[in-house]
């Protein structure tokens, strides 16, 4: 898809944050922090190690709350999110550090992603009744489109662990869409990757944007990476917000170049 299909393609701001303060005890962890997210957009956030990047993901899908600021999200205003609330709502996330079921094959391990849209009981399910195991074949077969999507087929009954990292990231993000998310967060999605993952990884993530219509909020180091596929860009550095804009405003930003991508970028 070219820039300009792209640019038509973005709608409303769905996602607004405000004056988001949160700190650890005297530690600051990010500070009066203010952007937005629009519709169908991947929006990118970067800045160096310790800017408070992955703080900012935690309080979009509730597992921190911030002391001081609130979150608008398709027009509701919360002055506190919570991890539930925001799966019901459409937010899924993968996570820098991956958190699989190690002994669970690639397919077990992508099911999991499904529990919200499960709706029989226990007893439905541990005795195999019509409507639970309708319901089961229904979410195997969303499952085993999300593993032809990402191009897991040869691997579907291997356990994650035994997998290389590269395909271990694409069976993280599998279990986040089998949520069927409105919106992404994807936190370092290529970290620990090679070249050629790299490449893998943003062509997987351009498709899921498209094709499945998912907003992505995304955290990234590689700053090739985030100039490529973004559509609009946040830095923050010490918690604290320093450029907001396209990648290529951003890229020529005095004080994200002094702070963070340096003078040869």
């Amino acid at each position: 898809m070219t820039q300009a299909a792209r640019d038509q393609r973005i709608g409303a701001t769905i996602l607004e944050l405000h004056n988001i303060s949160l700190a650890f005890g005297g530690v600051k962890a990010l500070s009066d922090i203010s952007f937005d997210v629009k519709e169908h957009e991947i929006r990118a956030i970067i800045g160096p190690n310790g800017a408070g990047k992955s703080s900012m993901l935690n309080v979009i899908n509730g597992v921190y709350t911030p002391q001081h600021g609130d979150i608008t999200l398709d027009g509701v205003r919360f002055n506190k999110m919570n991890s539930r609330r925001a799966a019901e709502m459409g937010i899924a996330r993968t996570f820098q550090n991956l958190a699989l079921f190690k002994g669970m094959s690639v397919l077990d391990n992508i099911m999991t992603g499904r529990n919200l849209h499960m709706k029989s009981g226990l007893l439905a399910q541990a005795f195999r009744l019509g409507s639970a195991v309708r319901e089961e074949i229904a979410n195997r077969e969303f499952v085993e489109n999300i593993i032809d999507f990402l191009e897991i087929q040869a691997h579907r009954k291997t356990p994650v662990g035994r997998l290389p990292y590269g395909l271990q990231k694409r069976v993280d993000l599998g279990r986040a869409l089998a949520m069927e998310p409105r919106m992404l967060l994807l936190d370092e999605p290529m970290a620990g990757m090679n070249i050629e993952e790299k490449q893998d990884m943003s062509r997987f993530i351009l498709d899921v944007n498209e094709e499945f219509g998912s907003t992505i909020v995304l955290i990234e180091h590689d700053m090739s990476v985030v100039m490529d596929i973004s559509d609009r860009v946040v830095v923050l550095d010490y918690g604290r917000k320093i450029g907001d804009g396209e990648p290529d405003a951003v890229r020529s930003n005095p004080d994200v170049i002094r702070a963070y991508l340096g003078a040869g970028h």
